[in-house]
């Protein structure tokens, strides 16, 4: 084994120790204060998502997103990166310049955080109209979200895979 090779692998090691004690030295307290400031930081992101949907601010519909998030729908391709998911919130209003959200409710279920990540699921139902004059038409999916703790603490979305 080179000499490089040998110090990779203790340099590579000897991380993997300090990471694991590290860890471990966190009290309870510490873990338990951690947790409750990611669901709340993931609320605010829920919460973000509902005012963004609702307005249609394509600025709040982009601003939920990674620069490197994925969106599955049922019908389509996904949309890969944060410029084909605005790309693709466009083709609406673009399309029905009339178009307005009257409702939308989002249930998040069974959340879970672990180092940085999150995962949930979720039903979402609304109201919308493609125009002023166009029926009521309602709305209902279920999906799964993967989302990623920003530096700064907050989350945005990485990865939705939904039913429509």
């Amino acid at each position: 084994m080179s000499r490089n090779s040998l110090a990779t692998t203790i340099v590579f090691v000897a991380g993997l120790g300090i990471g694991f004690f590290a860890r471990s030295a966190m009290s309870t307290d510490q873990l338990k204060d951690t947790h409750v400031a990611d669901l709340a930081a993931i609320e605010k992101l829920h919460q973000q998502d509902i005012e963004a949907t609702l307005s249609q601010d394509p600025k709040g519909l982009i601003d939920i997103w990674m620069e490197d998030a994925v969106r599955f729908n049922a019908a389509g391709s996904p949309a890969v990166g944060k410029q084909a998911i605005h790309a693709e919130n466009q083709k609406i209003p673009t399309q029905y310049p009339g178009f307005k959200v009257l409702s939308y409710v989002p249930k998040y279920k069974n959340i879970q955080i672990e180092d940085g990540l999150a995962c949930e699921w979720s039903e979402r139902e609304g109201e919308y109209k493609l125009s002023s004059d166009s029926p009521l038409a309602n709305w209902h999916a279920k999906g799964l979200q993967a989302l990623k703790r920003q530096s700064d603490g907050s989350w945005k979305f990485v990865l939705i895979i939904g039913n429509e």
